[in-house]
């Protein structure tokens, strides 16, 4: 993913311009430059990705409405989606207008579909226990400390997938059991880890293979674990572990923070250690706290459980 360079240029420089001036990371860059192509592909049906897509220049807020409602069309796309879609096109349209090549931004007349407001699923701690425990057979002695590690880790800092594999052995101190993580936008932020992890990562340690490339979780080439790859390990957990639901590692994630809530942590502080901006992004844990509460007080309650009134 790392090689991809878009063929227009005026995308490419967009997708530099989301690296280097904005910070954004290299895979956002790249998934919003694809998005603006997939609005060139539709202005030019027929038109190979491999050249300019020399319409950009001229869309119109109509053409973007349009483009809009064809994604919600029959291909279906989701509402969260078709916005991201939308702020790829006003970014890359802020860039022409920035750089002298129109005078407006058709993107900004177009609103973006209202996206359904759901509580994110998150595991019990029962479920998260259970899927902890999992082990998968067929592994090395050294994958299966390293897998342990990660599953541990997760839980244990709720940092996403992309800033687990982006760690290096420099950004862990297992004696004071913190990590150093780069998040969205390349902003860096201090977490924490459980006693439970510290000890998967030194057992992991303890094994891991010689390699001039510094991050903490090597694949089996011994060079960095790719994004793909730490989502197979945690798939391959989650399908072992005979759990119900669809787990995932941002469900992981959700699951960290709604525990730590449910034990008397602050917002303020799960916002933090999220790496979220805003404290309204961090709010939503309390209404999941509170939906769980009323799951529990309705299991546990006797007298809607009985059939006299």
């Amino acid at each position: 993913m790392s090689s991809y360079v878009p063929a227009d240029a005026t995308i490419a420089e967009f997708a530099a311009y989301l690296r280097l001036e904005r910070g954004q990371a290299a895979r956002t860059a790249q998934e919003y430059a694809r998005d603006v192509e997939i609005f060139g592909a539709f202005l030019e049906p027929g038109h190979p990705k491999t050249s300019r897509f020399f319409k950009l220049a001229e869309a119109s807020a109509s053409d973007v409405r349009r483009f809009v409602m064809e994604l919600m069309g029959p291909r279906k796309y989701s509402p969260v989606s078709v916005r991201r879609k939308l702020a790829a096109l006003r970014g890359y349209f802020s860039l022409q207008k920035r750089e002298g090549r129109r005078a407006d931004n058709p993107a900004l007349d177009v609103p973006p579909p209202k996206a359904a407001k759901r509580l994110p699923q998150v595991m019990s701690e029962v479920e998260v226990a259970t899927l902890l425990r999992t082990r998968v057979a067929g592994k090395t002695p050294v994958q299966r400390l390293r897998d342990i590690a990660i599953m541990e880790v997760l839980y244990a800092s709720g940092i996403r997938r992309a800033e687990l594999v982006a760690l290096n052995l420099s950004d862990v101190d297992i004696e004071r059991r913190v990590m150093r993580v780069i998040g969205k936008g390349n902003k860096q932020r201090t977490v924490f880890i459980n006693r439970a992890a510290a000890e998967a990562i030194r057992a992991y340690l303890g094994v891991r293979q010689r390699s001039a490339d510094e991050a903490l979780f090597l694949s089996k080439r011994r060079a960095r674990l790719s994004h793909r790859q730490a989502w197979v390990i945690f798939t391959e957990f989650a399908q072992l572990s005979g759990l119900a639901k669809h787990v995932t590692p941002h469900v992981m994630r959700h699951s960290f923070a709604t525990h730590l809530l449910e034990n008397g942590a602050d917002l303020m502080t799960i916002k933090e250690l999220l790496g979220h901006e805003s404290l309204s992004t961090t709010q939503i844990y309390t209404n999941i706290s509170l939906e769980h509460m009323r799951r529990g007080y309705e299991d546990a309650h006797p007298r809607d459980r009985t059939n006299e009134r």
